[in-house]
C-alpha cells in the first residue's frame, strides 16, 4: 500500500472518530472499538493525536463492576469559537458560538441601508464585538460565515434584490482584516442546515424563509442543495401571478411580491390608508378581527399554500419548515394551510413552524464554520 493511500485511510478514520465522539461522548476508547470496529490499537493511535490538537478531551472515568475504570472521551467544544452574521435588509443578526454550536453571546443592530460603501463599516465593529467575548483557546475563532440574502456560488455574491452587494468581494476583504476563513452563503440554505442539525435531523427537508423576500433552503439525501450555480431555492421568484407585480429579479407576479411579510404589510398599509403598519400592528389589528387583517392573512395562507403545493410536486420532501412571523405568531394557521392541500399526487410527512425562528440561519452559520474547521462531512451535536 501506497504511503499516501495509508495518509488518507489514517485521515479517514480520524475523521470517523472525532465525528463519533461528537455525537455519542463522552465515550470510552473501548466504546470506540467496539462502534467502529477498528482495533483497539488503531483507536487508542487516533485519540492520541485528536488528544495533541485539543479537539477532545479526558474527562474521567466511568463507572465499572470489573477491572479498570475506562476513562471518557469527550469533544472539547471550547477549542475554538465561530462567528455568524446574518446580513439582512433592515436588521444585521451576530452570534458567537462555541463548537458545539453553543450560543455565548449575540447581537442585533437595525440598519438603515446596506450597500458595498458601509457594509465593512456595518460589521467589523461587530465582529469586533463579538471577538472581544472569546476567552484564550487552543484555535481562536476558527471561521466567520455570513447569510446573504440573495444568491451567492463559491463564495461570490451574483444576486442581491434589496441590497447593492452585488460582486462585492466582501468575503476576501474580511479574511485579510481578520486571517481566518470567510464563508458566504445564502440565507435560506443556512436556515435549513441549521434546522437540520440542531432542531430536526431528517433526510430530506424544505425549509421556508419568509421575511423581507421568500427563500428556500432544500436539504436532499442529507446534503444540501444549491443547484448548478447557487441559484436553487429562489423560491420567492417563482411565478404565482401571470403579468403580476413587477419585481426586482425582472419578473412579473413572484410570490414574494404577495406572501413576503414586506409585501403583505405594505397592501395592509394601503388598505389602512396609512405610510406604514408594522408586524406588531399587524398582529393587534387580526386579534381585533380586523376585516383588512384577516384579508392579508387569507393572503399568506392562500399563497403559501400555492408554492407549498408545488414544492410537494417537485421534490417530495419528508418535512417542510416554515420560518415566518405569521407562523410563530400564530402557529395553528399551520392546519390551515395543510387543509389547503388536497392533491392527491404530492405528500410530504408534515409540515411544521420552526422552533428556531430567525436564529435557524445563525446556528446554520455555526455549522458550516465548524465542519469547515474540524475536516469532518458529519457533525451532529444534539442530544
Amino acid at each position: 500500500m501506497k504511503v499516501g493511500s495509508r495518509q488518507l485511510i489514517r485521515d479517514i478514520n480520524n475523521n470517523i472518530v472525532l465525528e463519533t465522539v461528537i455525537e455519542q461522548g463522552p465515550i470510552s476508547r473501548a466504546e470506540l472499538s467496539k462502534t467502529l470496529g477498528l482495533t483497539k490499537a488503531t483507536i487508542s493511535s487516533i485519540v492520541k493525536d485528536l488528544l495533541d490538537q485539543n479537539l477532545i478531551v479526558e474527562i474521567g472515568s466511568a463507572s465499572s463492576d470489573v477491572g479498570r475504570r475506562p476513562i471518557l472521551l469527550d469533544f472539547n467544544q471550547n477549542a475554538g469559537y465561530s462567528i455568524c452574521i446574518d446580513l439582512g435588509v433592515e436588521i444585521v443578526s451576530i452570534m458567537l458560538t462555541d463548537l458545539k454550536g453553543k450560543k455565548i453571546a449575540k447581537k442585533q443592530v437595525s440598519v438603515c441601508e446596506v450597500n458595498k460603501n458601509n457594509v465593512l463599516n456595518i460589521l467589523i465593529p461587530l465582529i469586533d464585538d463579538m471577538i472581544g467575548h472569546t476567552n484564550p483557546s487552543k484555535y481562536g475563532v476558527i471561521g466567520i460565515t455570513i447569510a446573504i440574502h440573495g444568491v451567492v456560488y463559491e463564495n461570490n455574491i451574483i444576486f442581491t434584490p434589496y441590497y447593492d452587494l452585488k460582486g462585492f468581494n466582501l468575503a476576501h476583504m474580511l479574511e485579510q482584516h481578520y486571517d481566518v476563513p470567510v464563508y458566504l452563503l445564502n440565507e435560506a440554505n443556512l436556515s435549513a442546515l441549521g434546522e437540520k442539525t440542531f432542531a430536526i435531523n431528517v433526510e430530506n427537508m424544505a425549509n421556508i424563509n419568509i421575511h423581507w423576500g421568500i427563500g428556500l433552503g432544500l436539504v436532499i439525501n442529507n446534503k444540501l442543495y444549491e443547484g448548478y450555480s447557487g441559484f436553487s431555492g429562489e423560491f420567492g421568484h417563482t411565478i404565482v401571478e401571470i403579468d403580476g407585480k413587477p419585481c426586482p429579479c425582472g419578473n412579473r407576479g413572484c410570490i414574494e411580491q404577495y406572501a413576503s411579510e414586506r409585501a403583505l404589510l405594505k397592501k395592509l398599509s394601503a388598505m389602512k390608508n396609512k405610510k406604514e403598519v408594522s408586524f406588531q400592528e399587524f398582529v393587534e389589528l387580526y386579534n381585533k378581527k380586523d376585516p383588512c387583517a384577516l384579508s392579508i392573512m387569507d393572503d399568506f395562507i392562500k399563497y403559501i399554500s400555492i408554492g407549498i403545493n408545488n414544492i410537494m410536486a417537485t421534490f417530495n420532501p419528508e418535512v417542510i419548515i416554515i420560518n415566518s412571523k405569521f407562523t410563530s405568531q400564530f402557529p395553528y394557521i399551520v392546519n390551515d394551510i395543510k387543509k389547503s392541500l388536497s392533491s392527491n399526487a404530492s405528500q410530504c410527512k408534515d409540515i411544521l413552524t420552526s422552533t428556531l425562528e430567525d436564529s435557524s440561519i445563525l446556528y446554520g452559520a455555526a455549522y458550516i464554520n465548524i465542519i469547515n474547521f474540524l475536516g469532518v462531512k458529519y457533525y451532529n451535536p444534539v442530544k
